[in-house]
């Protein structure tokens, strides 16, 4: 059965619910957690007819520290609702620039059984339009996924 859970969180509700399944399923198979969070890479800006303003070591600095703070913000959640259901659960982030993508290749480098991830269930024509983080892991990955709603 499943020993390694990959819980990706962006901080919402919905993904505290999911990270609440995965702990207290974790505790039933007596799993371990992996919590995670993608941040964004840094993008540098273009002004008007492809004009690219420099970049200062500093602004990207700040944009590392203050990316971080937010993921360890929306990852603490996953650890509280793991210690509560007294399961390991190491927090994690990595950067791509397409959320699906990152929670894929976290789940394949860590060696995750299960992605356990919420869903907000806009139906298929509103997925289809607005994209979906979930939608994407589920096509995409090899690994099961539960969603939870």
């Amino acid at each position: 059965m499943y020993k390694h859970i990959l819980v990706p969180t962006d901080g919402s509700k919905l993904s505290l619910k999911a990270a609440k399944e995965a702990a207290m399923l974790a505790k039933n198979l007596k799993a371990k957690i992996t919590a995670l969070y993608v941040i964004a890479p840094y993008v540098t800006r273009v002004v008007g007819d492809g004009f690219i303003p420099r970049t200062s070591e500093a602004s990207i600095l700040r944009y590392k520290q203050e990316t971080e703070k937010a993921a360890a913000k929306a990852l603490a959640p996953v650890g509280t609702a793991a210690a509560k259901a007294k399961v390991r659960c190491e927090k994690v982030f990595v950067t791509n620039d397409q959320p699906w993508a990152g929670i894929i290749e976290a789940a394949r480098a860590r060696k995750c059984d299960v992605i356990v991830m919420g869903s907000r269930g806009r139906g298929a024509l509103a997925g289809a339009l607005l994209g979906s983080e979930t939608t994407q892991v589920l096509s995409h990955s090899k690994k099961p996924v539960l969603v939870c709603r």
